[in-house]
Protein backbone atom coordinates (compact mmCIF):
# COMPACT_ATOMS: atom_id res chain seq x y z
CA UNK A 1 0.00 0.00 0.00
CA UNK A 2 1.53 3.32 -1.05
CA UNK A 3 -0.30 6.75 0.08
CA UNK A 4 0.57 9.82 -0.25
CA UNK A 5 -0.78 13.11 2.64
CA UNK A 6 -0.14 16.82 2.45
CA UNK A 7 -1.36 19.29 4.79
CA UNK A 8 -1.39 21.92 2.46
CA UNK A 9 -2.40 21.84 -1.46
CA UNK A 10 -0.80 24.55 -3.54
CA UNK A 11 -3.44 25.47 -6.37
CA UNK A 12 -2.95 29.71 -6.07
CA UNK A 13 0.41 30.94 -6.44
CA UNK A 14 -0.51 34.14 -4.18
CA UNK A 15 -2.49 31.98 -1.56
CA UNK A 16 -0.92 29.04 0.33
CA UNK A 17 -2.62 28.53 3.06
CA UNK A 18 0.22 29.01 5.14
CA UNK A 19 2.56 32.11 6.13
CA UNK A 20 5.48 32.35 3.15
CA UNK A 21 7.43 34.33 5.83
CA UNK A 22 8.02 31.34 8.22
CA UNK A 23 7.81 28.66 5.27
CA UNK A 24 11.40 31.18 4.20
CA UNK A 25 12.87 31.17 7.39
CA UNK A 26 12.01 27.37 8.15
CA UNK A 27 14.18 26.79 5.16
CA UNK A 28 16.60 28.81 6.46
CA UNK A 29 16.90 26.99 9.78
CA UNK A 30 14.03 28.70 11.54
CA UNK A 31 13.55 25.65 14.49
CA UNK A 32 10.54 27.43 16.09
CA UNK A 33 8.76 27.64 12.79
CA UNK A 34 10.06 23.97 12.28
CA UNK A 35 8.55 23.11 15.24
CA UNK A 36 5.11 24.60 14.35
CA UNK A 37 5.38 22.85 10.79
CA UNK A 38 6.37 19.53 12.36
CA UNK A 39 3.30 19.90 15.05
CA UNK A 40 1.04 20.58 12.20
CA UNK A 41 1.61 18.14 10.02
CA UNK A 42 1.22 15.21 12.90
CA UNK A 43 -1.96 16.83 13.70
CA UNK A 44 -3.27 16.76 10.43
CA UNK A 45 -2.12 12.95 9.71
CA UNK A 46 -3.67 12.41 13.17
CA UNK A 47 -7.17 13.66 12.42
CA UNK A 48 -7.13 12.72 8.52
CA UNK A 49 -5.34 9.71 8.57
CA UNK A 50 -4.95 7.68 11.66
CA UNK A 51 -7.48 8.76 13.64
CA UNK A 52 -9.88 7.06 10.85
CA UNK A 53 -7.69 4.11 10.67
CA UNK A 54 -4.73 3.48 12.63
CA UNK A 55 -1.46 1.75 11.48
CA UNK A 56 -0.95 -1.47 13.33
CA UNK A 57 2.48 -2.01 12.56
CA UNK A 58 5.51 -0.53 13.75
CA UNK A 59 5.73 3.17 12.20
CA UNK A 60 9.09 4.14 10.88
CA UNK A 61 9.73 7.69 10.19
CA UNK A 62 12.16 8.76 7.60
CA UNK A 63 13.21 12.56 6.85
CA UNK A 64 14.36 13.49 3.11
CA UNK A 65 17.80 11.84 1.67
CA UNK A 66 20.89 13.60 3.15
CA UNK A 67 24.50 12.85 3.06
CA UNK A 68 26.11 14.83 6.84
CA UNK A 69 24.41 17.81 6.85
CA UNK A 70 20.29 17.41 7.17
CA UNK A 71 17.69 18.95 5.39
CA UNK A 72 15.27 21.69 6.88
CA UNK A 73 12.94 18.78 6.75
CA UNK A 74 15.13 16.86 9.41
CA UNK A 75 14.16 19.66 12.29
CA UNK A 76 10.27 19.69 10.71
CA UNK A 77 10.77 16.07 11.39
CA UNK A 78 11.53 15.85 15.25
CA UNK A 79 8.71 17.80 16.21
CA UNK A 80 6.43 15.73 14.07
CA UNK A 81 7.80 12.62 15.96
CA UNK A 82 6.93 14.04 19.16
CA UNK A 83 3.12 14.95 18.45
CA UNK A 84 3.22 11.71 16.99
CA UNK A 85 4.36 9.64 19.53
CA UNK A 86 2.14 11.45 22.16
CA UNK A 87 -1.13 10.48 20.58
CA UNK A 88 0.61 6.72 19.79
CA UNK A 89 1.23 6.25 23.35
CA UNK A 90 -2.07 7.73 24.63
CA UNK A 91 -3.79 4.88 21.85
CA UNK A 92 -1.27 2.12 22.84
CA UNK A 93 0.48 2.01 19.79
CA UNK A 94 4.46 2.19 19.86
CA UNK A 95 5.69 4.97 19.50
CA UNK A 96 8.13 5.95 15.94
CA UNK A 97 10.90 4.65 14.97
CA UNK A 98 13.67 6.18 12.89
CA UNK A 99 16.04 5.41 10.31
CA UNK A 100 17.98 7.32 7.17
CA UNK A 101 18.68 7.58 4.03
CA UNK A 102 21.72 7.73 3.00
CA UNK A 103 22.48 9.80 -0.78
CA UNK A 104 25.70 10.18 -2.31
CA UNK A 105 25.79 13.04 -4.32
CA UNK A 106 25.71 16.90 -3.40
CA UNK A 107 25.30 19.91 -5.81
CA UNK A 108 25.35 23.80 -5.64
CA UNK A 109 22.84 24.12 -7.80
CA UNK A 110 19.47 25.48 -6.76
CA UNK A 111 16.66 22.78 -6.49
CA UNK A 112 14.38 25.44 -6.26
CA UNK A 113 14.50 27.42 -8.96
CA UNK A 114 14.49 24.36 -12.08
CA UNK A 115 11.44 22.96 -13.86
CA UNK A 116 10.24 19.13 -13.55
CA UNK A 117 12.69 18.39 -16.64
CA UNK A 118 15.76 20.10 -15.04
CA UNK A 119 15.17 18.88 -11.55
CA UNK A 120 14.96 15.01 -12.74
CA UNK A 121 18.12 15.54 -14.49
CA UNK A 122 19.80 17.17 -11.60
CA UNK A 123 18.98 14.34 -9.24
CA UNK A 124 18.83 11.50 -11.46
CA UNK A 125 22.24 10.43 -10.92
CA UNK A 126 22.22 10.24 -7.55
CA UNK A 127 21.45 6.97 -5.38
CA UNK A 128 19.58 6.64 -2.25
CA UNK A 129 20.77 4.21 0.34
CA UNK A 130 18.52 2.16 3.65
CA UNK A 131 18.36 -0.14 6.23
CA UNK A 132 16.23 -2.75 4.21
CA UNK A 133 16.67 -5.64 7.37
CA UNK A 134 15.60 -2.76 9.48
CA UNK A 135 12.34 -1.65 8.03
CA UNK A 136 10.65 -5.80 7.78
CA UNK A 137 7.46 -6.18 8.71
CA UNK A 138 7.05 -2.06 9.35
CA UNK A 139 4.91 0.72 7.67
CA UNK A 140 7.07 3.68 6.55
CA UNK A 141 6.69 7.58 6.62
CA UNK A 142 9.00 9.02 3.85
CA UNK A 143 8.31 13.02 5.33
CA UNK A 144 9.22 16.04 3.25
CA UNK A 145 8.61 19.25 3.36
CA UNK A 146 6.90 20.48 -0.06
CA UNK A 147 6.40 18.54 -3.40
CA UNK A 148 6.16 20.34 -6.39
CA UNK A 149 7.26 18.25 -9.42
CA UNK A 150 7.43 14.69 -7.40
CA UNK A 151 11.31 14.11 -8.83
CA UNK A 152 12.26 13.19 -5.06
CA UNK A 153 9.54 10.56 -4.67
CA UNK A 154 10.24 9.10 -7.78
CA UNK A 155 13.61 8.67 -6.53
CA UNK A 156 12.31 7.36 -3.01
CA UNK A 157 10.00 4.62 -4.84
CA UNK A 158 12.94 3.95 -7.14
CA UNK A 159 15.35 2.93 -4.30
CA UNK A 160 12.52 1.02 -2.93
CA UNK A 161 11.81 -0.80 -5.81
CA UNK A 162 15.65 -1.58 -6.17
CA UNK A 163 15.83 -2.68 -2.38
CA UNK A 164 12.54 -5.19 -2.86
CA UNK A 165 10.53 -3.44 -0.21
CA UNK A 166 6.56 -4.59 0.28
CA UNK A 167 6.13 -2.38 3.33
CA UNK A 168 3.31 -0.18 3.08
CA UNK A 169 4.25 3.43 2.60
CA UNK A 170 2.74 7.05 3.27
CA UNK A 171 4.43 9.96 1.57
CA UNK A 172 3.70 13.04 4.13
CA UNK A 173 4.66 16.69 3.01
CA UNK A 174 3.61 19.75 4.74
CA UNK A 175 2.41 21.08 1.35
CA UNK A 176 2.54 20.35 -2.50
CA UNK A 177 1.98 22.05 -5.39
CA UNK A 178 -1.28 20.66 -7.31
CA UNK A 179 -2.23 23.30 -9.66
CA UNK A 180 0.31 22.08 -12.92
CA UNK A 181 -0.44 25.80 -14.21
CA UNK A 182 2.62 26.92 -11.96
CA UNK A 183 5.83 26.95 -12.71
CA UNK A 184 7.81 24.71 -10.28
CA UNK A 185 10.20 28.02 -9.17
CA UNK A 186 7.16 28.66 -7.00
CA UNK A 187 9.20 26.86 -4.90
CA UNK A 188 12.24 29.00 -5.39
CA UNK A 189 9.50 32.23 -4.56
CA UNK A 190 8.43 30.35 -0.97
CA UNK A 191 12.56 29.66 -0.21
CA UNK A 192 13.49 33.71 -0.82
CA UNK A 193 10.49 35.08 0.64
CA UNK A 194 12.04 36.89 3.52
CA UNK A 195 15.52 35.85 2.70
CA UNK A 196 16.36 38.36 0.04
CA UNK A 197 20.28 38.78 1.11
CA UNK A 198 22.68 37.00 3.41
CA UNK A 199 22.36 39.28 5.88
CA UNK A 200 18.91 38.42 6.34
CA UNK A 201 19.85 35.00 8.18
CA UNK A 202 21.39 36.44 11.16
CA UNK A 203 18.10 37.13 12.98
CA UNK A 204 17.93 33.28 12.08
CA UNK A 205 21.21 32.51 13.31
CA UNK A 206 21.34 34.96 16.63
CA UNK A 207 17.70 33.70 17.16
CA UNK A 208 18.65 31.14 20.20
CA UNK A 209 16.37 28.44 17.47
CA UNK A 210 18.81 27.65 14.83
CA UNK A 211 19.28 24.49 12.89
CA UNK A 212 21.68 24.39 10.51
CA UNK A 213 20.90 22.53 7.54
CA UNK A 214 22.05 22.25 3.85
CA UNK A 215 20.40 24.80 2.10
CA UNK A 216 21.93 27.77 4.25
CA UNK A 217 25.25 26.01 4.61
CA UNK A 218 25.16 25.83 0.26
CA UNK A 219 24.02 29.69 0.56
CA UNK A 220 26.28 31.61 2.66
CA UNK A 221 29.23 29.29 1.11
CA UNK A 222 28.21 30.63 -3.13
CA UNK A 223 27.33 33.71 -1.59
CA UNK A 224 29.94 36.67 -2.94
CA UNK A 225 32.94 36.99 -1.35
CA UNK A 226 33.26 40.34 -0.52
CA UNK A 227 29.17 40.50 1.05
CA UNK A 228 30.40 36.90 2.95
CA UNK A 229 33.57 38.16 4.27
CA UNK A 230 31.84 41.19 6.36
CA UNK A 231 28.71 38.68 6.85
CA UNK A 232 30.82 35.78 8.12
CA UNK A 233 33.26 38.38 10.56
CA UNK A 234 29.77 39.44 12.31
CA UNK A 235 29.06 35.96 13.40
CA UNK A 236 29.90 33.84 16.63
CA UNK A 237 33.15 31.51 16.25
CA UNK A 238 30.37 28.65 17.24
CA UNK A 239 28.73 29.50 14.29
CA UNK A 240 31.82 29.47 12.24
CA UNK A 241 33.26 26.70 13.15
CA UNK A 242 29.88 24.60 12.81
CA UNK A 243 29.57 26.14 9.48
CA UNK A 244 32.63 25.07 8.69
CA UNK A 245 32.71 21.58 10.28
CA UNK A 246 29.43 20.37 8.28
CA UNK A 247 30.84 22.06 4.71
CA UNK A 248 33.83 19.79 5.23
CA UNK A 249 31.42 16.69 6.22
CA UNK A 250 29.03 17.31 3.19
CA UNK A 251 32.75 17.26 0.81
CA UNK A 252 32.20 20.93 0.07
CA UNK A 253 35.35 21.82 0.27
CA UNK A 254 35.68 19.71 -3.03
CA UNK A 255 33.38 22.18 -5.19
CA UNK A 256 35.09 25.02 -6.53
CA UNK A 257 32.33 27.66 -5.98
CA UNK A 258 32.71 27.07 -2.44
CA UNK A 259 36.31 27.14 -2.41
CA UNK A 260 37.06 30.93 -1.98
CA UNK A 261 34.41 31.11 1.14
CA UNK A 262 36.02 28.19 2.81
CA UNK A 263 39.40 29.42 2.52
CA UNK A 264 38.47 32.67 4.72
CA UNK A 265 36.84 30.56 6.81
CA UNK A 266 40.01 28.51 7.40
CA UNK A 267 42.82 31.31 7.35
CA UNK A 268 40.12 33.50 10.17
CA UNK A 269 39.70 30.01 12.42
CA UNK A 270 43.56 29.48 11.82
CA UNK A 271 44.02 33.24 13.22
CA UNK A 272 41.67 33.27 16.02
CA UNK A 273 43.23 29.81 17.46
CA UNK A 274 46.59 31.32 17.58
CA UNK A 275 45.63 34.45 19.19
CA UNK A 276 43.61 32.06 21.48
CA UNK A 277 46.65 30.19 22.69
CA UNK A 278 48.39 33.49 22.99
CA UNK A 279 45.96 34.92 25.82
CA UNK A 280 45.78 31.21 27.35
CA UNK A 281 49.60 31.08 27.68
Amino acid sequence: MNATFSLHHIDNASNFGFCPDSYSRFKFGDEAVARDFGAALANGFIEQVLAKQPIAQQIVVISSPYSFIPTATFAMKTWFVYRLNRWLAQHGHPVVQETKVHRTITYKEDYGELNAEQRMSLIGNDSFHIDKDFLTGKTLIFLDDIKITGSHERMIMKMVGEYGLHNDIYMLYFAELVNKNIHPNIENFLNYHQVKTIFDLEPIIQSGNFAINTRIVKYILNYNAECFSIFIQNQSMDFVNLLYDMALGNDYHTIDAYTQNLTFIADNLFINNKTLIKHGN
